[in-house]
């Protein structure tokens, strides 16, 4: 498979520098590594979700319970789990950190991933989501570090898509 074992592993344990110890997604290729290291990880809780959606309550719930989360999910996810975001995470104030596979971009082979990826950044600025790119391993630690420091301290939703120059091996 052409996912970046490597660009995932620097993505998780960034993701537990930052002291994350609950995920939640649904079954996604960019994101089949970073799904398997939280499953196989005893410090760290996976959630499966039916539907993307469930990840605002589940974040939610771990917010309240003191437990720092990530949601992994692919953009139509992110689209998908608007609903929860508007009326529950924006109105509740819950920070949310979002690990975005941005699909659709330049280089996507699959006609079906373009037009999640022709409205993805549009829809995080007209929600008012803060949100950067992974493009490069090199950064990646600093961006989840900030992302985490900004949703937290802003109490709101902030996004990190990540970018198949850094998720995928050609």
């Amino acid at each position: 498979m052409p996912v970046s074992v490597a660009s995932s592993k620097v993505i998780f344990d960034a993701l537990k520098k930052c002291d994350v110890r609950l995920m939640s997604a649904l079954p996604e290729t960019w994101l089949v590594h970073l799904i398997r290291m939280a499953d196989d990880d005893p410090e760290m809780i996976l959630v499966r979700l039916a539907k993307e959606e469930e990840g605002v309550g589940i974040s939610a719930g771990a917010h309240f319970a003191g437990v720092k989360s990530a949601m992994l999910m692919q953009n139509h996810g992110f689209l998908a789990s608007i609903n929860g975001i508007v009326s529950f995470a924006h109105l509740y104030k819950i920070p949310l950190l979002m690990l975005i596979s941005y699909r659709g971009t330049f280089g996507e082979r699959d006609p079906w991933q373009t037009q999640g990826g022709n409205v993805t950044e549009s829809l995080l600025r007209s929600m008012s989501i803060p949100y950067s790119f992974l493009d490069r391993a090199d950064n990646v630690e600093k961006r989840i570090r900030q992302a985490q420091t900004l949703a937290e301290s802003s109490l709101q939703p902030v996004a990190l898509l990540l970018m198949r120059d850094l998720m995928w091996e050609e």
